[in-house]
């Protein structure tokens, strides 16, 4: 009778310690899973953090952004403040006629910036005067000045695969700079002065506003 009330005991021993180990594997198999794929109990100062400095960094470019389109649209109306970009390309340019051989590093990053900035340009007026352009019937103008952007990039592009120290890039910056001097003076000149002169202060006005709008997105 003892024995077998001891061997029950013993079972009901083994089942309860069958169940500690089972219970202790789960919560270990939990932790185990929250180790696999949760980020942890210290990931919310680390996602802070990083939010954080993803915020900042997304309101610094957007200030920068608000900064150099802000000093460009106080040129004016959109014909004036496409003028500073030319001249502030053209400027760019002067700089890198101004290098040598030995100054390839500054050589890069002239072409780098005079690349944004052409870039920038381009695309105010490919996305919002060329196409007012031809609204007013003036399609051919567009056409042309839209193609001679090509010949921009084609520098562009010939300059960005030739070595800074090249006995042919001075000579290669000083055609480029001469082609878009070409290209500014019509349009300053010509076409955008009789452009402007058949638009209303209404046209006028929402013409700026967008070339600002582009411009700012593009900075």
């Amino acid at each position: 009778m003892a024995t077998r009330t001891q061997n029950r005991s013993t079972t009901r021993s083994a089942s309860n310690n069958r169940s500690t180990n089972r219970s202790s594997g789960n919560c270990r198999s939990k932790q185990n899973e929250r180790s696999a794929f949760s980020f942890g109990e210290n990931a919310g100062p680390v996602l802070g953090a990083a939010l954080a400095g993803m915020a900042i960094g997304m309101f610094a470019n957007y200030g920068r952004k608000a900064i150099m389109q802000g000093m460009e649209s106080a040129a004016g109306d959109w014909d004036e403040i496409l003028a500073a970009e030319h001249d502030m390309a053209l400027a760019i340019f002067d700089k890198m006629l101004a290098t040598d051989e030995t100054q390839t590093f500054k050589r890069k990053m002239l072409l780098m910036k005079l690349t944004h900035a052409l870039d920038k340009h381009a695309h105010q007026e490919e996305m919002v005067v060329y196409p007012a352009l031809r609204e007013a019937n003036d399609r051919v103008t567009a056409d042309q000045l839209e193609q001679e952007h090509g010949e921009v990039k084609t520098f562009l592009y010939e300059l960005g695969n030739m070595p800074a120290d090249s006995s042919n890039w001075l000579e290669t910056v000083r055609e480029f700079r001469s082609a878009v001097s070409r290209h500014a003076h019509m349009e300053e000149e010509q076409v955008f002065r009789a452009f402007k002169q058949g638009l209303s202060e209404e046209q006028n006005a929402k013409i700026t506003s967008l070339v600002n709008r582009d411009g700012f997105w593009m900075a």
